[in-house]
């Protein structure tokens, strides 16, 4: 068994690395945090189909606008609450609380704005609310807010709307999208099918019970985050290689911080971990609060705090470890992760990593010595 030693050792890199970026503090969900750290400009963005402009029965949305495109996110928070209301007071445990908050500090931190400055499409003083398709922030995210929203329709959500919806398409890279849910499946058939499957699911889905203690997460409620996590992360899969391109417009940091992020994303989804809405809060203060610059290398870059850079170091590690190993760091944290317990487990350490640091590599070699060994868990289960 000694060739253990050193996957316990990368996987033990490769956790704490996503444990920065969803982990919780250390008092889990047993209250709630009274906190007004909202997206953006929340209250301004449509909370209902009514919000829109419908011209010819058919109602427009522009997702090349922040307001609009965040006002899908906040009308999937609307129509799927009732179906979450074990999972936390006033929708605050509902699961897709991660993508709004997201969003709201891309643009924030400026990531959706033109990064080619040949337009002033998401300038601050310009043209605020403009989300640029030339920025690889916004095209990723599109896959993540647009599709979503797709996959919602067709599931049968907003069966009741007398009109038509209709997304309207950027001024540039139109073939890059989709924008109803016949051309999606065309366009990426996995990932929309991925999406309508999670919100028919979620409609199915009744009186979910849920312990207060993070680790604890019942087979109902494991059920809907292994279905949301495995439709994230088919969005991820199709938007990277396709907006690939768009990665030289940004500096090589930066460049590197969002595919390094973008595979960070699985180690977390194998675990079925919450991104609620005070999971999301709390890890979000770890993320580097604006684009890296072509001289910035962490964790030397004086005007991030601490903690932010060492999040990218961090995401770095656990990017190149997945990559020299082959993919292998992730298949054996799969595995690890493959079974409730397992992913138990895996949330148990990321709940108490906080308060003692020092069970990371332990927490991680035991995970793995005990079910690597499970053969009757595949690793593609996760």
């Amino acid at each position: 068994m000694a060739w253990l030693i050193p996957v316990c050792k990368a996987s033990a890199i490769a956790f704490l690395s996503a444990l920065l970026i969803h982990c919780s503090n250390a008092n889990g969900q047993d209250s709630v945090r009274e906190t007004v750290n909202y997206p953006p400009l929340w209250d301004n963005v449509p909370d209902s189909l009514d919000s829109f402009v419908t011209i010819h029965n058919k109602t427009l949305i522009n997702p090349w606008n922040y307001q609009e495109r965040m006002g899908m996110y906040k009308i999937l928070l609307n129509v799927t609450a009732k179906y979450m209301e074990s999972f936390g007071p006033r929708n605050t445990g509902n699961v897709l609380w991660g993508l709004p908050l997201q969003h709201g500090w891309q643009f924030n931190t400026g990531r959706l704005a033109d990064p080619s400055n040949g337009t002033s499409c998401g300038q601050k003083t310009v043209d605020p609310m403009c989300i640029s398709p030339t920025s690889w922030w916004s095209c990723m995210n599109y896959y993540l807010a647009t599709i979503p929203f797709l996959g919602a329709v067709e599931a049968g959500f907003f069966d009741e709307w007398p009109f038509e919806i209709e997304i309207l398409p950027p001024e540039e890279h139109v073939d890059d999208f989709c924008y109803n849910a016949k051309d999606c499946h065309t366009l990426i058939p996995e990932t929309m099918a991925k999406w309508t499957n999670f919100f028919q699911l979620l409609k199915k889905t009744e009186n979910i019970s849920q312990s207060k203690l993070l680790p604890s997460i019942s087979p109902e409620e494991d059920t809907v985050w292994h279905h949301i996590w495995i439709a994230h992360v088919s969005s991820i899969e199709a938007a990277l290689p396709k907006f690939s391109e768009r990665l030289t417009y940004i500096s090589a940091p930066e460049a590197q911080f969002g595919v390094s992020w973008g595979s960070a994303v699985e180690f977390i989804a194998a675990a079925h971990f919450p991104t609620n809405f005070n999971q999301t809060n709390v890890f979000q203060v770890y993320l580097p609060q604006r684009m890296l610059l072509a001289h910035d290398k962490a964790p030397f870059i004086p005007d991030l705090s601490k903690e932010e850079n060492w999040v990218l170091v961090a995401l770095n590690i656990l990017y190149e470890g997945n990559k020299m190993t082959d993919g292998w760091l992730l298949k054996f944290w799969k595995r690890a992760m493959c079974s409730e317990r397992g992913r138990e487990e895996g949330r148990n350490l990321l709940e108490n990593i906080i308060s003692n640091p020092d069970l990371i590599l332990p927490g991680i070699c035991k995970l793995l010595l005990e079910f690597i060994k499970n053969h009757n868990c595949s690793i593609t289960d996760a």
